[in-house]
């Protein structure tokens, strides 16, 4: 064929989902998606661009007008040897035919054809003109059973119909598709004709390596929030006769704890943005109930997240993580901790998460002023919940369909969320990876050289790996 890269035209009824399947296959949640019928009226061409090269097209076109009218010319014109690109021709200037040659435009020049078709409604004598129209092209074809609903009563019917005109008939849902998914299908493509083979598998490869640098900057964002994060700390210098009575004290005490976990806050919402930017992601909608729409350092992050108390404490023990926290982690939650009392007797302990304090303050004093530090973080628990949140934010980001703002979250019949477990990933992690990370949260504590961290990266990109894979619950629905 001619192109140097595989084109393919998104075909079928107003309001199929054709613009959710676009979104979705480019991974570009800014392609106008309106859940009225026919608002797409002329073609828009969609490249997916990795590393300044166009490596496939995906064109967006109108919904069939006067498909019986279509299909009537091709059979009158069936010695003609290319229907389509003649169609075009006799009636480019027709003002009745203008959304048609419109969308039969890119097939006249050589374009595959995707059919996005709703499964969950009955077929009617229109899909099945359009379905031998489409046939008639002689074009390479695959269709989609976008089935965005729980209905599959029709489904069968679809496979049936598809099956006899088409090279290839996938169920596709646009709104949940996964990374896998979306590879899966792009797959399936190179199936619909063989000249195809080699350009689909250029973009295919193109597609991985370029999601395999996005994940590795994902990780890499994980990585330095944590080093961040965990050898934070926060000074305030205040005089003598601010804090002469205790109320004075106290309120120093809240002002630089609030300040040291709104920085925590600060960070994770910098290293959020970053990821989401990663997976290319503009619009971004959390369910209010969501683990992800909680305060970091809220009750129900601390409990969802993060080790149990008995992996924390074998990680503690094995780990010999920093001092003054070892206490801690062999506890496991049942008392402060030596660590944490010498915090308390030195001027307080604030803050808390999963039942522990989230750091020491210290207070040093100097002729006629107070100096208050807070950090770094010694609660042994709070990284693991800072990595869980983390891998999380990532997992939704690399498996969230960017068509899914067509969705109607709320209609009765939409596709059910999965039930899942309310619980983080490292907690899944062997033993040993678990020690790996103590022992590298126990050097970013300290500001010591990191040389646990390629280890680190590694586990991280694994999980990562997994999910984008299906290999391991993704967590989506928390």
């Amino acid at each position: 064929m001619a192109a140097k890269i595989p084109r393919l035209a998104i075909m079928g009824h107003p309001n199929a989902g054709k613009s959710s399947v676009v979104a979705t296959l480019t991974e570009n949640d800014q392609v106008a998606i309106d859940k009225r019928a026919g608002t797409t009226t002329e073609s828009d061409v969609y490249p997916v661009v990795i590393d300044g090269v166009t490596v496939i097209e995906f064109i967006d076109t109108p919904g069939f007008q006067n498909p019986n009218a279509i299909l009537e010319w091709f059979q009158a014109n069936l010695d003609t040897r290319d229907l389509a690109r003649a169609f075009v021709a006799a009636h480019r200037a027709d003002p009745l035919f203008s959304h048609d040659c419109a969308l039969l435009e890119p097939v006249a020049e050589g374009a595959g054809i995707i059919l996005v078709v709703d499964g969950s409604k009955r077929i009617k004598e229109k899909d099945r003109v359009e379905i031998e129209l489409l046939r008639l092209t002689a074009r390479p074809r695959m269709a989609i059973l976008n089935n965005l609903t729980n209905q599959n009563r029709y489904m069968s019917q679809w496979q049936d119909a598809l099956g006899k005109a088409f090279n290839s008939v996938r169920e596709f849902n646009a709104h949940r598709a996964t990374y896998s998914e979306r590879i899966k299908l792009l797959e399936a493509l190179k199936s619909i004709d063989q000249r195809w083979e080699a350009l689909l598998e250029n973009a295919i490869d193109a597609f991985k390596k370029d999601w395999e640098r996005r994940t590795d900057q994902a990780v890499g964002a994980i990585l330095d929030l944590l080093k961040e994060a965990l050898s934070y700390r926060v000074s305030k210098t205040v005089k003598d006769n601010k804090i002469v009575f205790k109320s004075g004290r106290e309120r120093v005490k809240a002002e630089i704890m609030d300040e040291f976990e709104d920085g925590l806050r600060r960070m994770e919402i910098a290293a959020q943005a970053q990821i989401r930017a990663h997976f290319r992601h503009n619009v971004w909608n959390v369910a209010s109930d969501s683990i992800l729409n909680q305060d970091l350092l809220s009750d129900e992050v601390g409990q969802a997240l993060g080790l149990s108390r008995r992996q924390l404490a074998l990680v503690g023990m094995a780990a010999g993580a920093a001092s003054g926290v070892t206490i801690d982690l062999a506890t496991a939650g049942h008392s402060l901790g030596t660590g944490a009392f010498f915090g308390a007797a030195a001027g307080g302990v604030l803050g808390m998460v999963g039942g522990k304090v989230l750091a020491k303050l210290d207070i040093e004093r100097a002729p006629g002023t107070h100096r208050f530090t807070m950090g770094p973080v010694t609660n042994p628990r709070f990284p693991f919940v800072l990595l869980d949140r983390s891998i999380l934010y990532s997992a939704r980001a690399m498996n969230w369909a960017h068509g899914r703002q067509a969705a109607e979250e709320d209609a009765p019949d939409r596709v059910p969320e999965k039930v899942i477990d309310k619980r983080g990933f490292t907690e899944e992690l062997s033993s040993a990876q678990q020690r790996e990370l103590a022992r590298f949260f126990s050097a970013a504590r300290r500001g010591r050289d990191l040389e646990r961290e390629d280890v680190c990266r590694t586990i991280i990109k694994n999980v990562l790996r997994g999910v984008a894979l299906s290999e391991i619950d993704s967590r989506g629905d928390l």
